[in-house]
């Protein structure tokens, strides 16, 4: 996979995460065992099992592997897997931009961000979604034609917490059930992922960038999402929920008033995503 930093500089990384996942997709054998594991009941009990005392003794090689800087996290002994993989970050390691009117990213990941044409729909990895199969046919999404659509993939190494991205009112959260599959983009070559996916989505009317729509997305295997608030008010920066163990992915819908920041666009049209870390700015309001 490509990325690019901030600061411009392109990583190339195959990880053992990207290897199974091209086994998984694109073999015939490795699609037969995708079925197996993206059963509902093969789900709930990975996620059983990552709950359980035993599942705490993979921690350490986890760290290892996926070169994990356990450092930026507040020391916690974990009882469990998912209590590892839910882990909470210090503060000063994720400071929220002080500029109100930027659109801050709710999440550590790598993004891309597409600006939504007449026809609601969204090109990600040489495949095209349409908003109405994202959203279940939700008719809200006309509302953000000419806005901009962001995808945060957050991979394995990443923080798994996410926050909300301004104040404001927020709705209750709508879940669509689906099949679990990866997130990640070796497998939209295969599967139309995000269709396929569990997903949870909220809508909010935020003080400062407007009415805008968060949504997470659940991974292969577990993929738990967890949302801790119903309607009600928010607060920019405060945790909105976390993922327990799988790769997950947040999506964003803004209005056109507000622009992706200028390296997210020029990666995006490169195809190459952005590393972003939770609360730093990813775009900004129109003057």
């Amino acid at each position: 996979m490509r990325y690019r930093d901030r600061k411009g500089n392109v990583y190339i990384i195959d990880s053992g995460q990207e290897r199974t996942l091209k086994l998984l997709y694109g073999t015939f054998p490795g699609r037969l065992l995708l079925k197996l594991l993206t059963c509902r009941p093969i789900s709930k009990l990975a996620g059983l099992w990552m709950s359980l005392p035993f599942s705490a003794l993979s921690i350490d090689r986890f760290i290892d592997n996926n070169g994990i800087r356990m450092s930026d996290y507040i020391p916690t002994k974990y009882y469990s897997f998912n209590e590892f993989f839910a882990r909470r970050i210090r503060k000063s390691r994720r400071p929220i931009c002080d500029d109100k009117h930027a659109l801050i990213s709710p999440s550590d990941g790598k993004a891309l961000a597409f600006r939504i044409k007449d026809d609601l729909s969204v090109k990600i990895k040489n495949r095209t979604y349409t908003l109405n199969e994202l959203f279940d046919g939700d008719e809200i999404t006309q509302e953000f034609s000419g806005g901009f659509l962001y995808v945060i993939r957050l991979t394995v190494d990443n923080y798994h917490r996410y926050s909300y991205v301004d104040s404001g009112m927020k709705s209750e959260n709508t879940f669509i059930k689906g099949k679990l599959h990866t997130v990640n983009p070796v497998a939209l070559d295969a599967v139309p992922v995000f269709h396929e996916n569990c997903r949870e989505y909220t809508v909010i009317d935020g003080d400062n960038i407007g009415r805008h729509v968060m949504m997470e997305v659940g991974a292969m295997l577990v993929g738990k999402i967890v949302n801790h608030h119903g309607t009600g008010r928010v607060k920019r920066g405060s945790e909105k929920g976390y993922f327990e163990f799988g790769g997950s992915t947040v999506v964003l819908l803004t209005k056109g008033d507000i622009v992706p920041d200028n390296d997210i666009l020029f990666n995006t049209r490169q195809g190459i995503e952005t590393i972003v870390k939770l609360g730093e700015q990813i775009g900004h309001k129109k003057a």
